[in-house]
């Protein structure tokens, strides 16, 4: 017999708290949703809403660009 784990729902953080867009120069923000391999976390793992997903990932994009973050950690 199988207990079932009561999993909690994951919730988009920036909805939550009402932002008006993702800043590319809050690099605390932008690094809790990459590995530390320099990749960007999918939608499944943080809960984000797709539209916040997109805008997180040019704010992730500009912020490489301008050598803000790693494109890639070796």
């Amino acid at each position: 017999m199988q207990q079932k784990r009561f999993q909690r729902r994951k919730f988009c953080r920036f909805c939550a708290d009402k932002v008006s867009f993702i800043d590319y120069k809050d690099l605390k923000t932008l690094k809790s949703y990459m590995t530390e391999r320099g990749k960007i976390l999918s939608r499944k793992m943080t809960g984000t809403c797709s539209d916040h997903q997109r805008e997180l990932t040019v704010a992730i994009k500009r912020a490489r660009t301008i050598a803000l973050l790693p494109f890639m950690e070796r």
